[in-house]
């Protein structure tokens, strides 16, 4: 498929062909949505866990006789209602670090990259961007961009000077996401991105 490339200044610069395997496929909800839940539990942190009865080093001798003390009768003090004593029905060790098979992590890259071409809600970018953060502004303003755009680049230097505004999110080709991806109203890819993406799919 042929997309026309923008410069900055919102001018046209020719055309580039994209490749059909990546940009025209059609998406899946449910190729979508499996690649994105497995995304999102991925970056959950391992739950620690608590120390119960068992774990907490204190004494196992009965601290008091069984009567005649005025006080209840205790075994020892790993007991939760001492303090000191372990944790009650506490929270177990998890770690979340689900599996998803390779092939549907790529073809859902590739459905979710293709979901912003058939919307026509693909901007492809030829030139670097400014050091200043005021111009890049203005010329985003230019180029239509919704309320939430995602710039990749082919390295992670780029566009720098868009880190500050709100509503705009720049990553490197190597970090390009289903997630971030589907998040945004946009998506803007450099010509060099574009590369990048290809040969990252191609290898």
């Amino acid at each position: 498929m042929q997309v026309k490339v923008q410069t900055l200044d919102a001018a046209e610069a020719g055309a580039i062909e994209l490749n059909d395997a990546i940009f025209a496929v059609e998406p899946r909800a449910d190729i979508l949505h499996r690649v994105v839940t497995w995304q999102l539990e991925k970056r959950r942190g391992t739950a620690r866990g608590t120390r119960e009865r068992s774990d907490v080093a204190r004494t196992g001798k009965k601290w008091g006789r069984q009567k005649g003390g005025g006080t209840a009768r205790h075994g020892d003090r790993r007991a939760p209602i001492f303090i000191g004593g372990g944790k009650a029905h506490g929270a177990r060790v998890r770690d979340f670090n689900p599996s998803l098979n390779k092939k549907v992590r790529t073809l859902g890259l590739r459905m979710a990259l293709s979901s912003h071409a058939k919307a026509g809600s693909l901007i492809i970018l030829d030139g670097n961007a400014g050091e200043k953060t005021k111009e890049l502004q203005a010329q985003f303003a230019a180029l239509g961009f919704g309320k939430k755009a995602l710039i990749i680049d082919a390295e992670a230097g780029g566009f720098l000077a868009a880190r500050n505004l709100q509503g705009i999110n720049v990553l490197p080709a190597i970090g390009a996401n289903v997630y971030d991806i589907l998040k945004s109203d946009t998506l803007v890819l450099t010509r060099a991105a574009v590369e990048k993406l290809e040969a990252r799919f191609n290898g």
